[in-house]
C-alpha cells in the first residue's frame, strides 16, 4: 500500500474495519468493542493489519499508521508501540521502525472515545464562570475526560449537565474528535483543585498558547513525608517514561539524564514542619513537612516524581513511594496522593485582564492538615512570593 492510501485495501482481521482509502473506521472499532462486551470478553481486542504493497523506504511506522488510525495522536500510537502493540512481519515494531516494500504490519487498536459526551449529574464547584472560560475546584477521585474504557463520570460528563442545566453554553470545539473538547490541562484523577476550561474556541486556543508559553502561573500544596530542606529550593531534574514496559510501571515517569529525559524544573517552597509522636511499639517519630510547588514546566505526575526523587515523596502516593498519614489507631487519614491545585493565574483570553484564582483546599486533605497541627507541634516557614494560608481555608 502506498503512503498516501489509494493503491490497495489492507487486510484486517477483523471485518469491515477498514473505510475505502485505507483508514480505520472508529465507528466500527467502538461497535466491535461493544459486541465483545455485551457478549462478557473483557479480553477482546481489535486487531487490524496493513500490508505494504509499494517501497517505503524512508516512511517510520508511527508516521505511516497517522494516516491509517487517524482517531489517535502520534503520541498515543507511539506510547501504544512502546507498549508492544505494533508488530512488523510478526515482531515487536519500535515507532520509529522504518517500513519497506512486503512488510506486514499488525496493530492492536484500543477503543476509540466516544464522539458523544453523555451528561452526569455531578456536583462542580465553580470558582469563575463566564462566557469564555470556566475555572472550578475539582474534587478529587475523578478523571477529567473520557480515555478507552471510561466514557462516564468524567469532568466533561459532569460539565455537560452544568451547562444543560444551567443555560449557561458549551465547551469548546477544539480537541472534540477525542472527546476532550474544551480541556487546556490536566490534573491527575487523585488531584484536586484549581483547573480551567475554555467554552469557545478563540479561547482554547489563547488559553493553550499561555500554557505553551509557561505564561500561567500554577501553584500546589502537598504534605510530603519528613522535613524538607533548604526552605526554598529549585528541583531540576529531567524526566521521562520508566525503562520497564512491565504492567504497573508504563504510567510512571522517571528522572532520566538520556535523549528521552525533557527538561523539568518545580519551585519548592516549605510552608510549615510536623513532628508527631511514635505509633505503636516504634519510637521514631514521624515527620512531615507542608510544601508548596511552582510548576515552571508542565509534565505528567512532575511534582510526584520531583519530590520522590529528592527524597520527600508525597503521603498517600503509593505509585511514587509515599506511605499513607495514619491517626492513632492505625488508620489512613487520606486514601490519596496528599496533592492539591492551589492557585491558578493568567491572562483573561478575550478581555486580557489579569485573573488568579484560588481554590480552597478540601476533603481528605484538609482534615490531614488539621490533624496534623492538632498532633505534630507545627512549626510555621516564612517564605516569600508563597501563597497566603488563610485563602487556602487554612487559617
Amino acid at each position: 500500500m502506498s503512503d498516501s492510501g489509494d493503491q490497495s485495501t489492507p487486510e484486517q482481521t477483523t471485518p469491515d474495519l477498514i473505510l475505502p482509502g485505507g483508514k480505520v473506521d472508529p465507528d466500527a472499532v467502538r461497535s466491535a468493542y461493544e459486541h465483545a462486551r455485551q457478549e462478557g470478553d473483557d479480553e477482546f481486542l481489535v486487531r487490524v493489519c496493513f500490508e505494504i504493497s509499494r517501497s517505503s523506504l524512508s516512511t517510520r511506522l508511527d508516521k505511516y499508521l497517522t494516516t491509517r488510525v487517524t482517531f489517535m495522536s502520534r503520541n498515543q500510537l507511539q506510547n501504544l508501540m512502546s507498549d508492544g502493540g505494533a508488530t512488523v512481519n510478526g515482531k515487536v515494531a519500535k515507532p520509529s521502525t522504518k517500513l519497506k516494500d512486503g512488510d506486514t504490519i499488525e496493530l492492536v487498536i484500543p477503543p476509540p472515545p466516544s464522539g458523544e459526551i453523555e451528561p452526569d449529574p455531578i456536583p462542580l464547584d465553580v470558582l469563575y464562570e463566564d462566557e469564555h472560560i470556566l475555572v472550578l475546584n475539582k474534587q478529587p477521585d475523578i478523571i477529567v475526560h473520557p480515555a478507552r474504557a471510561e466514557n462516564r463520570g468524567t469532568m466533561l460528563n459532569a460539565l455537560v449537565h452544568h451547562f444543560q442545566t444551567n443555560s449557561s453554553g458549551e465547551l469548546s470545539s477544539v480537541g472534540e474528535e477525542f472527546a476532550r473538547p474544551g480541556v487546556v490541562h490536566r490534573l491527575d484523577r487523585n488531584t484536586s483543585g484549581c483547573i480551567v476550561f475554555a467554552k469557545t474556541d478563540q479561547a482554547h486556543w489563547q488559553m493553550g498558547k499561555q500554557f505553551e508559553d509557561r505564561k500561567v502561573d500554577k501553584r500546589y500544596l502537598a504534605i510530603v513525608q519528613g522535613w524538607v530542606e533548604p526552605d526554598e529550593q529549585m528541583i531540576d531534574l529531567p524526566l521521562g517514561p520508566h525503562q520497564s514496559r512491565a504492567k504497573g510501571a508504563r504510567e510512571k515517569r522517571v528522572v532520566r539524564f538520556d535523549d528521552l529525559g525533557k527538561p523539568s524544573k518545580t519551585v519548592c517552597r516549605l510552608r510549615e514542619r510536623y513532628e508527631l509522636p511514635a505509633l505503636g511499639h516504634k519510637h521514631v517519630s514521624r515527620r512531615y513537612s507542608l510544601v508548596e510547588l511552582e510548576l515552571m514546566t508542565g509534565r505528567t505526575h512532575q511534582i510526584r516524581v520531583h519530590l520522590s526523587h529528592i527524597g520527600y515523596p508525597i503521603v498517600g502516593d503509593d505509585l511514587y513511594r509515599g506511605k499513607p498519614l495514619m491517626d492513632e489507631d492505625s488508620n489512613p487519614l487520606i486514601e490519596r496522593q496528599a496533592l492539591h491545585a492551589a492557585l491558578l493565574a493568567f491572562e483573561h483570553p478575550i478581555t486580557h485582564e489579569a485573573l488568579a484564582f484560588v481554590a480552597p483546599v478540601r476533603d481528605e486533605m484538609l482534615e490531614c492538615i488539621r490533624y496534623l497541627r492538632e498532633q505534630g507541634e507545627p512549626k510555621a516557614v516564612h517564605v516569600e512570593g508563597t501563597v497566603p494560608l488563610v485563602r487556602l481555608g487554612l487559617d
